[in-house]
């Protein structure tokens, strides 16, 4: 048995179409209208403007000029009474009234007013005493047996509310309208049957309905059966032929319950009618890709795209889903790709349609065009962060510092308090070597990172130590690495680069050799560490020692080696005697490159510069 959907599809578009005979209830009706009235007429009154009416105490209509005084004060009174409705003070009204019926208890309209304000001060419970007495002094006003019966409702009395109903049905086409109501009684008195047979006598007093058509689909749907809810739908089309959205709908509805050939039947005779249709080739699509006719599902999307009226939002949310749905086959890659571009290329100013070319242009490796897309996105919509973070992570994967720098800076001046953009802004400036624009963009991403759990001093602290020591301020680069150490003892790049400033400054080197030795146990084969701990051990002119790692370095990680390393081999050896061998790793790093700049004289000279 194929699982059920007891949702109408369409069924959101109902407002635009609905007859407008589906009445609601009117209030406040009838006021001190005189009982042999009701014979003759029903009068309507609507709850915002009072009627007067006369009324003699022995019940006969006087006529207008001989109104009596109490008749005049009778009608002021309830016209005062009706008002405190009208500003919707019922408990006020409910006083008045209760005056009245004091009075008069047998003033049908005065009964039914105190009841509709006890409803409205939510005493339905005690209205219901009112509501059945205005109903009993005169049962042929429709609106003081419907009182009663909505009344049974919600005390959950459906027999008791059925029956009024049902007799409200039989006084003429003008009350059948009031079926819907009475149907809908029946679903909550789980008598489906029952309220099939009233939606069908109220359409054939009043004709097709659209909603009242989507009810009977529900009805059928939640009993199985499955071709009365499609000779339903085929009801609505026969009545507008030329509008495709019941076709589309009727598709839905058919999909849901595994009726496809039929589906895409509707569906093909949907776009006949309207070949632009989004909905109809989204659907068509949907059930190629369920089929796995990725190419047919596809061709059909790329419809969707090619249309000028649809809005890029919905065209991006399309894509969303249909990427979600499509696999990493290359195929659908490769149509996601294409209908992101045609979608940026109708729609070059819209975000979304951006930020959805650069994600499936990322997911292709695409790393730079993405970047360049999502910069695209950015400024057209500048306000979404994770746009920024999306731009300058790819600027740093490229190692493109001077872009890190120039969209960090465009970021930070519509999210100056996000710290992280600060912290990449002053990464990128201390690389350069700006070495106050990365104290000053380091030390205000510090204020503004210290309560987030997820930040790791360290790395910032250890940052703020090589930008002071760039600019000689070695008091203040002294305390960020400390801070550093404090955050987290074991922070390679910090131990490096601390004990290399310490030995390039000749200060603490005990400290520095500590700082060194534990880094070269770490890292036996790392030939940056190995080279910052032999050059410690140089400038303490323990130079045989120095010589092992710097040889160590060599060996063990060539790939690493730079002109630096060679370069202090090469002063390792002259200090040892070895000359010849000393200009031989001299010549070799000056090659290399990154080298200080004393080398060109310890090469033409022949002796060591330091």
């Amino acid at each position: 048995m194929p699982v059920l959907s007891t949702h109408i599809p369409g069924s959101e578009r109902t407002a635009a179409k609905q007859s407008g005979w589906l009445l609601t209830l009117l209030g406040i009706t009838c006021l001190l209208v005189p009982q042999a009235s009701f014979a003759q007429k029903k009068p309507r009154i609507a709850p915002d403007r009072p009627v007067s009416t006369t009324v003699i105490d022995n019940g006969a209509i006087a006529q207008p000029t001989q109104k009596s005084d109490k008749v005049v004060a009778e009608e002021t009174e309830f016209t005062d009474a009706y008002r405190f409705l009208l500003v919707d003070e019922p408990t006020k009204a409910v006083t008045a009234l209760e005056k009245m019926l004091q009075k008069n208890p047998a003033n049908a309209a005065v009964n039914y007013a105190l009841a509709t304000a006890l409803i409205k001060a939510g005493k339905a419970t005690d209205a219901f005493a009112y509501a059945q007495k205005a109903y009993q002094l005169n049962p042929t006003n429709a609106y003081y047996l419907l009182q009663v019966a909505e009344l049974y409702v919600k005390q959950k009395r459906y027999a008791d509310a059925e029956v009024l109903y049902e007799e409200l049905l039989t006084r003429g086409v003008e009350s059948m309208e009031y079926g819907v109501e009475l149907a809908a009684i029946y679903l909550f008195d789980d008598k489906p049957d029952k309220a099939l047979a009233t939606y069908d006598r109220v359409e054939k007093a009043m004709g097709l309905n659209e909603e009242i058509t989507r009810q009977k689909q529900r009805i059928y749907l939640k009993q199985n059966k499955i071709d009365k809810a499609i000779e339903e739908a085929e009801r609505l089309i026969a009545s507008e032929p030329a509008d495709p959205d019941f076709l589309i709908e009727g598709a839905e509805l058919l999909i849901a319950n595994e009726r496809v050939p039929l589906a895409v039947t509707w569906l093909e005779r949907a776009l006949k009618l309207n070949p632009d249709d989004p909905q109809a080739h989204m659907l068509l699509a949907d059930v190629y890709r369920k089929q796995g006719n990725m190419d047919k599902s596809g061709q059909e999307l790329q419809k969707v795209f090619a249309n000028p009226n649809l809005e890029a939002g919905m065209k991006a949310r399309i894509l969303s889903s249909y990427v979600g749905v499509a696999g990493d086959t290359p195929t659908a890659k490769q149509d996601a790709l294409k209908m992101a571009q045609s979608l940026v290329a109708q729609s070059p100013g819209d975000a979304k349609a951006q930020v959805m070319l650069a994600d499936l242009l990322m997911q292709q490796g695409q790393k730079a065009e993405a970047r360049d897309a999502y910069v695209k996105a950015a400024k057209a919509d500048p306000s979404v962060y994770e746009v920024w973070g999306a731009i300058i992570e790819i600027d740093s994967d490229l190692a493109q510092i001077d872009s890190v720098l120039s969209h960090s800076e465009k970021a930070l001046e519509v999210f100056p308090s996000q710290g992280k953009l600060w912290y990449v802004n002053g990464s990128a400036h201390l690389y350069k070597r700006h070495y106050q624009q990365a104290v000053d963009a380091l030390d205000e991403a510090r204020k503004l990172l210290t309560t987030n759990p997820q930040f790791k001093s360290s790395e910032l602290q250890g940052q703020l130590g090589d930008a002071y020591n760039g600019l000689g301020d070695y008091a203040r680069s002294n305390e960020a690495f400390e801070a550093a150490l404090k955050a987290d003892p074991q922070n390679d790049r910090v131990l490096n680069n601390y004990s290399y400033f310490l030995s390039l400054r000749k200060e603490n080197l005990p400290k520095a050799r500590a700082m060194s030795t534990l880094l070269a146990e770490r890292h036996p084969t790392n030939a940056t560490y190995l080279d910052t701990h032999a050059w410690v051990l140089y400038v303490m002119k323990d130079y045989a020692a120095a010589r092992q790692f710097l040889e160590k370095a060599v060996q063990s990680d060539p790939a690493n080696v730079s002109g630096t390393i060679l370069e202090h081999y090469g002063d390792v050896l002259f200090q040892l005697g070895e000359k010849d061998k000393a200009l031989i790793q001299w010549k070799v790093a000056k090659q290399k490159g990154e080298t200080s700049e004393r080398l060109e004289r310890k090469i033409a000279a022949g002796k060591l510069y330091e």
